[in-house]
C-alpha cells in the first residue's frame, strides 16, 4: 500500500499543472517496458504503435523526466523509468486485486504471466493448454518463453517453471518433476561415431553459458569442438537433425523427433529437477492458483514424457 501511494504521489505531483490528467499512460508504459518494442507492446494492447508512443510520450512529460532509453534492439528503462516500472506494477496488482474482490466468478478471469524456457514451453506446455481454456475460458495467459532469468520479485511474470532447486525464500516453490536428457544426433551421423571418437558438439551459445545444461557440458568436455552454439533448444536439436553433430538434449524434445536417435558417449547427463515459482502477493488470487494447479497436476500426470 505504501509502494500505492508513493506512485499516485509521485504522478499527482507530476501533473498538477495538466488539466486533464490520464492514469491510463501508465498502462502503456508498462507495456513497453515489459515487451521491450514499440510493435510487441502494440500488440499486447491491440492498439498502433503511434499510439504506444505517444501514450508514453505523455507520461514522460508530466514526470518530466526520460523513462526510456531508445536502443537499436529496443526500449530499456532508465533509472527512474525502474523506479516507476516497480511502482506501476503494484498499482496493477492493486487493481487487478479490486477487480478479484467484485464476485467470485471474477477472480477466474484476467492475465496470468508464466516464464519458462523454450523448450520447456514450445515441446510440453504449450500442447497441454487444451484442456485449460476449456476449464477457464475467462483465464488469459501470457507465456515468456526464454532462458535468460525473468524476474519474479520485478512483477515481469506472476509464476515461473525453472530447472533446479530455487534458492529465493521470497517466493513459494512447488517441485513439479525431473527433467531427463540425453544425446542425440542424426541416424547417419550416429551411424558413424563408431569411427569418430570425437563427434562434433551442438550447444549454447556464450550469453548462455550460465544455464546448467551449458555448464556441465563444457566442464565434462572441454577438449570438445562446438561447430554450433545457440541460444534456442529447438535449433540445437534442428542442428542435430541437419546432420552437424551431438546435441544434448531433454528426452520430451529428442524422443519427440522422430529423425533424432539417441547416441553414448563418455558421460551421461545428469537429470535435472523442474521447479515452479510463484510470489506470495499473487499466489492467493483464484486465477493464479487455477493456472498453477492445472500445471502442477499437468506435470504429475505425464511425468513420463519428461523422465523416460
Amino acid at each position: 500500500m505504501d509502494r500505492l501511494c508513493e506512485i499516485v504521489y509521485i504522478c499527482v505531483m507530476a501533473v498538477q499543472k495538466r488539466s486533464d490528467p490520464d492514469w491510463e499512460d501508465l498502462r502503456y508504459f508498462l507495456a513497453l517496458a515489459r515487451h521491450g518494442s514499440l510493435s510487441a507492446a502494440a500488440r499486447a494492447l491491440k492498439v498502433s504503435h503511434a499510439t504506444v508512443a505517444r501514450r508514453v510520450a505523455s507520461l514522460e512529460a508530466a514526470l518530466q523526466a526520460p523513462l526510456f532509453d531508445r536502443k537499436a534492439d529496443g526500449y530499456a528503462p532508465t533509472a527512474r523509468g525502474r523506479r516507476v516500472e516497480q511502482l506501476a506494477r503494484t498499482m496493477e496488482d492493486a487493481a487487478r486485486a479490486s477487480a478479484d474482490l467484485t464476485s467470485p466468478d471474477a477472480g477466474l478471469s484476467g492475465l496470468v504471466r508464466l516464464t519458462m524456457a523454450r523448450s520447456m514451453a514450445e515441446r510440453f506446455v504449450v500442447d497441454r493448454l487444451g484442456d485449460f481454456h476449456r476449464q477457464h475460458p475467462g483465464i488469459d495467459l501470457e507465456i515468456i518463453a526464454d532462458s535468460r532469468v525473468i524476474s519474479l520479485s520485478r512483477r515481469e511474470a506472476d509464476i515461473a517453471i525453472r530447472f533446479g532447486r530455487p534458492k529465493d525464500s521470497d517466493l513459494l516453490a512447488r517441485r513439479l518433476s525431473s527433467v531427463a536428457f540425453s544425446f542425440y544426433a542424426s541416424r547417419g551421423y550416429a551411424k558413424a561415431l563408431g569411427k569418430n571418437p570425437s563427434p562434433a558438439m551442438i550447444g549454447f551459445d556464450d550469453d548462455n553459458e550460465f544455464i546448467a545444461d551449458a555448464t556441465w557440458l563444457n566442464r565434462e568436455f572441454p577438449q570438445a569442438r562446438f561447430i554450433i552454439r545457440t541460444n534456442s533448444q529447438s535449433t540445437q536439436a534442428a542442428t542435430a537433425r541437419a546432420g552437424l553433430g551431438v546435441a544434448q538434449l531433454p528426452l520430451h524434445v529428442g524422443n519427440d523427433d522422430p529423425r533424432l536417435v539417441p547416441v553414448k558417449l563418455a558421460k551421461n547427463p545428469p537429470d535435472r529437477e523442474v521447479w515452479m515459482l510463484l510470489r506470495k502477493d499473487v499466489a492467493r488470487l483464484p486465477r493464479v492458483r487455477a493456472v498453477a494447479d492445472y500445471l502442477a497436476a499437468m506435470f504429475r500426470r505425464d511425468r513420463r514424457v519428461l523422465t523416460g
